[in-house]
């Protein structure tokens, strides 16, 4: 009867039969144990690596000997791996050396003990099978351990601590210091900007030069334009343009020139969602040659003026492929498009003529008004549609794609290789027939002379005051065709210049100014300065007869010019202005 028990419990329950058991077969009933059901397994290798829980993988379940006996677990770690033992023990006899001592707990929760085989982690429980699943929990020791490591980093954390702390004390003069010099030179910066807009308003009439003709200080460059139409100046040119592009919106396509377009952009304000309204000079990447030789010039400093277009920055855009020239943005357009337009008074025609003499004196003087050293600039493309209007009606000098900066340490060769550019309408004819005397670079400023007073012609064309107006026509109007070659240009003439013109005091001095600006012969030209004071002087002369008219002698607005002896005394006074302009100009030419 026991031993047919026993096969059926082994069959049944797959427990090894090796090991005698205690039990009771009752009729009915299979078996009923009385001793513990453990895990019986000799040392194997084992995956446990001894931490967090893991399973014996003992497959043989075995009937304690002994109902004293407890679920018995040790796990040895040795040089090639792990390995696991499981068995049952009578907790009053020793195991290796091993009293237990906490037989009592339903799991099996390892120890580290000091066998006879060494050191091993040994567990005790008395659930069935309790010793199948193995749990390591960290020792007092090794949470000691955790505990100091813990310490010795909060340790080196505060020391790296104190250390930062250290060095933050130490910088923190330097830092205040730098802060204080930021201050002190922002506000000199804007003090000096206030002071600089008061001497301009007080200093400058736009519409009015004095007796002297250029009367521009420096602080034109610092400026923003009566008209409002360089109000973004100061905030681009605080931006750091090095790091990233300006926030631009192009808006509308304005112009289209040989190497460019221009665009009218929208410059967003960083700290609001205003924006200031600028012109976008756009090139392709193949015109990186003209985009660099304006930027250079428009980067020198000495280049700012009321009668220049003001200069905001430059930029590579890498991702459009394209370059970039930012600047104050005009919305009347260029001076070709508003004589097209508009018929201009005789006041306006004095506006303009004269803001564009001084626009391009500035360019072609070697100093400026406050005596310091500066070099010299030749446009080489003056012409109606590379000057723009202000809202003042006052006129900037724009497009410097083909300028020159005059330098001395330029060679014979160097200019030599400058070559013959410009428009060929507004040439003069030294450089259409490629005879310009290299060797003096004041040649160089009289064909900017000349072209600028083909300019002058088409603005005077254009101005009521010399009786019937026609439609606007640029210089040679129709005698040569809309784009001629140069070859063409050689066998031009003058543009024409009407008696019914001359009947104006003023409109005569112009006109008499004009064709000494077109001389054939270069040297007999005009100096850009002469011209701006000439045309400063005619106008105080005129305001000067005009005043001292009285109601029923005042200047007739038409006089025919007589060639007889007898010369009405009105007429003698504009005979007295050219005698004074003459010796002016020669005194200004000496200067």
């Amino acid at each position: 009867m026991k031993s047919q028990c026993l096969l059926q419990l082994c069959t049944n329950r797959n427990i090894s039969p090796l090991k005698p058991a205690a039990f009771i077969c009752i009729p009915g009933l299979s078996m009923y144990p009385i001793s513990q059901l453990c895990k019986f397994c000799d040392r194997q290798s084992s995956s446990c690596n001894g931490t967090g829980s893991c399973m014996s993988d003992c497959d043989i379940t075995s009937v304690c000997y002994s109902h004293q006996d407890v679920c018995v677990a040790i796990w040895i770690k040795n040089g090639t791996g792990f390995t696991v033992e499981t068995l049952c023990h009578n907790p009053s006899m020793s195991l290796y050396g091993i009293m237990l001592d906490d037989y009592n707990s339903s799991s099996c929760v390892m120890k580290e003990k000091n066998s006879t085989r060494g050191m091993v982690h040994i567990c005790s429980c008395t659930e069935e099978e309790c010793n199948d699943k193995l749990l390591f929990v960290p020792s007092k020791c090794s949470r000691s351990n955790e505990v100091m490591q813990w310490v010795d980093e909060s340790n080196d954390f505060s020391k790296d601590q104190a250390l930062v702390s250290i060095i933050l004390v130490s910088l923190l003069p330097l830092i205040v210091m730098g802060v204080l010099v930021a201050v002190v030179i922002h506000w000199h910066c804007v003090n000096r900007r206030r002071q600089l807009g008061k001497k301009w308003e007080s200093n400058v009439k736009m519409h009015k030069p004095k007796a002297g003709g250029l009367d521009c200080r420096d602080t034109c460059a610092f400026m923003v334009d009566d008209d409002g139409s360089d109000s973004s100046s100061m905030h681009a040119n605080n931006l750091n343009h090095n790091t990233e592009p300006l926030p631009i919106e192009l808006d509308l396509l304005v112009g289209k020139g040989r190497f460019a377009q221009v665009y009218k952009a929208k410059l967003k304000q960083s700290s609001s969602a205003q924006f200031e309204t600028v012109a976008v000079k756009i090139f392709p990447y193949e015109e990186y040659a003209s985009w660099k030789n304006e930027k250079d010039i428009f980067f020198n400093t000495d280049l700012r003026h009321e009668n220049v277009l003001h200069f905001l920055t430059a930029e590579e855009r890498k991702a459009e492929k394209q370059y970039w020239l930012i600047t104050a943005f005009h919305p009347i357009g260029n001076l070709q498009e508003y004589l097209t337009r508009h018929v201009i008074s005789w006041e306006e025609l004095q506006a303009l003529s004269s803001s564009l003499a001084r626009g391009v004196a500035h360019l072609h003087s070697d100093q400026l008004a406050s005596g310091r050293p500066k070099v010299p600039i030749v446009h080489r493309d003056l012409k109606s549609s590379n000057v723009l209007v202000k809202n003042d009606l006052t006129c900037c000098i724009c497009d410097f794609g083909l300028a020159l900066c005059l330098d001395s340490s330029l060679s014979v060769d160097d200019l030599a290789n400058s070559g013959q550019v410009g428009t060929a309408r507004y040439m003069a004819p030294e450089v259409l027939e490629a005879r310009l005397n290299l060797e003096n670079i004041e040649s160089f400023k009289q064909t900017d002379i000349y072209s600028m007073a083909l300019v002058m012609w088409e603005m005077t064309s254009r101005c009521k005051t010399i009786g019937e107006v026609k439609d606007y026509e640029p210089a040679f109007g129709s005698k040569v065709r809309q784009n001629p070659y140069v070859e063409s240009m050689k066998d031009s003439d003058r543009p024409d210049i009407p008696d019914s013109w001359l009947r104006h005091q003023g409109i005569l001095a112009v006109c008499t100014t004009i064709k000494e600006c077109w001389d054939h012969d270069p040297e007999a030209r005009l100096t850009a300065h002469c011209v701006a004071t000439r045309l400063a002087e005619i106008e105080e002369e005129l305001d000067k007869l005009s005043s001292r008219s009285s109601s029923a002698e005042k200047i007739r607005y038409e006089v025919h010019i007589p060639v007889t002896m007898e010369i009405p005394e009105e007429e003698v006074k504009i005979s007295e202005i050219q005698n004074i302009i003459a010796a002016d100009c020669s005194v200004s030419d000496k200067k």
